[in-house]
């Protein structure tokens, strides 16, 4: 008997020998949660045949990739649905996103709540069908005939895919393009896609843990000058459960919006007179911004770092300097002219701390050099992308720059990552992961970047090597960013989650070789020779508006008693007590707390209830026997009482907790012990 032929693979790092033509189908038959491959490193079809020698792994649904893969397939179920119903429609693109996905069309009726239930309820019905997801290459003359009445199609085979959004829906390679189809059990085709893959085995696996979500108007391609579209968002997971927990965490950000809450606690507001992207606070926001300032500044201080002062605009030929023209020009807003020259409002304020630099001679005992500023800069954001406080065009950065000699420079980068984590804990985050941006990994689009390949390397090797020493010693995750570093060096960020889980970029270190060149900045050494310094930035909140609104939402607006703009508010059960709840009204303010008296005519309930809208820490009730001891009773935020506690206790207990700056809300409250 012939021996059966064979070839080598190596699945999940151990050798394998399989049969030629062997799939990933018959690869993985018995474990039903692997969905699709990866195939040398690259997601794979399950249904694709394994070549020679191989690396194979296995995606499994609930895994990132396989969760990917899940969302793109949905797009097919949901385009398949929308043309059920719309048999002439304008197919767009349909990639995944982040957490869910979203389907482009053209020639549709305008969607509705109606429409996206309709469309929904047939995608159920395409996924209980079972279709199987089947790959085709084809030509690009296959691909125009198959695809003649679908306009965005021919384009996208026309351009090769070009662009983003498009290059995620449409395979160009030498072989040509690669067609998808969803097809019935008795064969024939449901629907087809031009599209790059991979997808599940079949639309069974997609289950129920699917959702539509909403539906807005976009432009083909993002152009406003495109055609107008429907764009259809949904959601997809691993499970039911898995989608109803994700539905559940929406719920909850929309209960901690920090726009909402904004509003709802009198902190900010964004009046449509002074445009998009420009918020103004309120003095309660003030009160916060303030507090916040003044802490900030005083770690600064407390760290070495020395306070300066920059203007709000600059001639042009600073930032042709500094080389943030034509690099950052997209970014900033247009110049204004003075006389033929023009001047541009700043979006960073480095330049000019190298100004300050260079503005007498340095020597090396100076260094390493911090200087520190609550600079306002401002960003040409696009009006689509502002969101609240989180995305805004007038930003305080908590910038500082520190100018050292290349051999400090790794110990002042790990300095400033302390500095940075310890900071943000003070402020009641303390789940982080380090990310670290470099060029991308194969040196593609150096022209978007400044500096030789051998500053490059050095740089991102010592912020590599303190970024993984700084997660050891903390016990945090590195994640690798290729592509992401700014244009003139590498940076490490630090990834903050909050309190519902929700990853925010906070603070960033960032490593500049190019600046000091750019600038000729030197310092004497020791020997007495000419040097150049290094320059590395750091933004510890990234920008006061959006920490601030990333607190807001972390702590749902009941902010540390520390923070709060209000930290007490004293409510007399009658007006007979108005004179005694001033009384220790003046005492609490003898402590520098923030005090409100409610005296208005509202009834004692209402009072009450209004101080716990308002989310005050301490509410201090007075009545006849309170008066009669000397006491208060206290309202915790939580709606438990402490009643008959002395006014000098009270006091104390208060004034200890802001002191200690106390960030969890089981210490706020007062033992009796």
């Amino acid at each position: 008997m012939a021996e059966q032929p064979s070839m080598n693979i190596t699945l999940d790092g151990v050798p394998r020998q399989v049969t030629p033509g062997t799939t990933g189908t018959e690869l993985f038959e018995t474990d039903r949660e692997v969905v699709a491959m990866r195939v040398d490193g690259e997601p794979w079809d399950l249904s694709r045949q394994l070549p020679a020698g191989a690396a194979v792994e296995p995606i499994t649904l609930s895994s990132p990739t396989g969760l990917e893969i899940l969302r793109h397939s949905c797009t097919h179920v949901m385009a398949q649905a929308v043309q059920e119903v719309f048999p002439e429609v304008n197919l767009g693109i349909g990639p995944f996103i982040t957490d869910g996905f979203y389907y482009d069309f053209g020639g549709i009726d305008a969607v509705t709540p109606e429409l996206l239930r309709e469309i929904e309820k047939r995608m159920k019905r395409i996924v209980k069908e079972g279709q199987t997801f089947r790959r085709r290459d084809i030509s690009e003359q296959e691909g125009r005939a198959e695809l003649a009445d679908q306009p965005y199609k021919l384009e996208l085979i026309t351009t090769k895919g070009q662009g983003a959004e498009a290059s995620a829906s449409v395979e160009v390679g030498a072989g040509g393009l690669t067609i998808y189809d969803n097809v019935r059990r008795d064969g024939t085709v449901a629907w087809k896609d031009l599209c790059r893959g991979p997808h599940l085995p079949s639309t069974r696996h997609i289950g129920q843990g699917f959702a539509l979500t909403k539906f807005s108007s976009a432009y083909w391609k993002g152009d406003q000058n495109g055609d107008s579209l429907q764009r259809i968002y949904g959601t997809a997971w691993a499970s039911k459960e898995d989608l109803k927990a994700y539905q559940e965490r929406l719920k909850e950000a929309e209960r901690r919006d920090h726009r909402r809450l904004g509003a709802e606690l009198d902190l900010f507001s964004f009046p449509e007179e002074l445009g998009a992207g420009l918020p103004v606070f309120h003095p309660k926001g003030g009160v916060l911004k303030r507090v916040m300032e003044d802490y900030v500044r005083q770690a600064h201080v407390d760290n070495g770092f020395l306070y300066v002062g920059t203007p709000h605009i600059s001639r042009e030929g600073l930032f042709h300097t500094s080389g943030h023209l034509p690099y950052y020009a997209d970014g900033m807003f247009p110049p204004m002219d003075d006389d033929g020259q023009a001047y541009y409002l700043k979006a960073m304020n480095c330049p000019m701390h190298n100004l300050i630099f260079k503005s007498r001679g340095r020597s090396y005992r100076e260094l390493p050099l911090r200087f520190f500023e609550f600079g306002t800069v401002y960003r040409n954001e696009k009006s689509g992308v502002l969101q609240g406080l989180t995305r805004v065009r007038s930003i305080t950065q908590d910038d500082s720059h520190s100018y050292c000699t290349p051999e400090q420079a790794p110990d002042e980068v790990r300095h400033l990552l302390s500095f940075v984590l310890t900071l943000l804990a003070d402020f009641g985050l303390d789940d982080f992961y380090l990310e670290v941006s470099t060029r991308d990994e194969d040196g593609r689009k150096k022209e978007k970047f400044i500096g030789t390949d051998e500053q490059w390397d050095s740089a991102t090797r010592i912020l590599e090597e303190i970024a993984q020493q700084c997660a050891a010693e903390h016990g945090l995750q590195v994640v690798a960013d290729p592509g992401g570093a700014a244009f003139y060096g590498p940076k490490i960020s630090v990834q903050a989650k909050d309190a519902i889980g929700r990853t925010w970029q906070m603070s960033t270190v960032q490593y500049d070789f190019n600046q000091p060149e750019r600038f000729g900045l030197e310092y004497t050494a020791a020997d007495g020779s000419h040097q150049r310094p290094v320059m590395i930035h750091a933004a510890k909140f990234g920008a006061l508006e959006r920490f601030i609104g990333v607190l807001t939402e972390h702590y749902a607006g009941a902010f540390p008693a520390w923070l709060a703009p209000v930290q007490v508010r004293l409510v007399p059960v009658a007006e007979a007590f108005d004179g005694y709840v001033d009384e220790v009204a003046a005492q609490l303010r003898a402590q520098g707390l923030r005090v409100e008296t409610d005296h208005s005519d509202d009834r004692f309930g209402k009072k009450i209830r209004n101080a716990a809208k308002d989310k005050v820490p301490f509410t201090l009730i007075a009545g006849g026997e309170d008066v009669e001891a000397g006491a208060v009773s206290f309202r915790f935020r939580d709606g438990s009482q402490a009643n008959g506690v002395p006014v000098a206790q009270a006091v104390a207990h208060i004034a200890r907790v802001v002191a200690e700056r106390v960030n969890d809300p089981a210490g706020e409250k007062l033992s009796r012990d």
